[in-house]
Order: structure tokens, then C-alpha cells, then sequence
């Protein structure tokens, strides 16, 4: 039996962004996002990355550059399919980034 302890239910994202380890800017994808984080497939990127990381994203539709930091709370590898990702929970963004967001969940939620 598997739990998910998800407060947010997450709507689908597929973006390329930055994903910041010890300062440096790695691509990652993401494929999904909340209001309370996102879920990101890494591609390259060190093994030992750390918990804290920094995030620079567009959403699809927008302009503006959101900049947020997070802590990654969650890690899975699909060995079979070489493809790992980890799910970050957000822990530092500006209100306006925020918003937009939460706009861009609401719009996009799924009923």
C-alpha cells in the first residue's frame, strides 16, 4: 500500500528549467506542479545533489521568470527506464510568484 501525503493536488507541467545545486545551474524538466512544490525529472546533474535547491522557471503562458528555493523532500528512480526525478516542496517565494502559481493550478486543475 503506498501513501501520498500530498496536501495539493498537483497539475501537469512539462517546462525545462534551472535547477540550482551549491550555485550552479543544472536543466532539469519538470513534470508536474503545485502550490506547494514541483516535480522534476533530473537530466543531468551531480549524485550527491543537496536537499536545498534554487529554482528558475517560466510558466507556459507567461513572461515573468519565477525564482523560487525549495527542499527536495522526495527522490524515485525508474531503473528499468534510467530515468530519476525528485519532488521539491517549495520554501522561499515571492508573493507575486506565488500568485502566479496558483493562477496557473487553478486554470489548469483538473476536476
Amino acid at each position: 500500500m503506498t501513501t501520498n501525503n500530498r496536501k495539493q493536488s498537483r497539475v501537469a507541467l512539462d517546462i525545462y528549467l534551472n535547477k540550482y545545486v551549491a550555485g550552479v545551474p543544472y536543466m532539469t524538466r519538470a513534470s508536474d506542479i503545485s502550490r506547494e512544490g514541483v516535480g522534476l525529472a533530473h537530466l543531468i546533474e551531480p549524485d550527491q545533489a543537496g536537499k536545498r535547491v534554487g529554482l528558475q522557471f517560466q510558466l507556459p503562458g507567461s513572461e515573468e521568470v519565477i525564482y523560487a528555493e525549495g527542499e527536495v523532500v522526495r527522490e524515485w528512480a525508474d531503473l528499468e527506464n534510467r530515468e530519476e526525478g525528485s519532488g521539491v516542496r517549495f520554501t522561499l517565494l515571492t508573493e507575486r510568484h506565488r500568485r502566479l502559481i496558483d493562477q496557473f493550478c487553478t486554470r489548469n486543475d483538473v476536476p
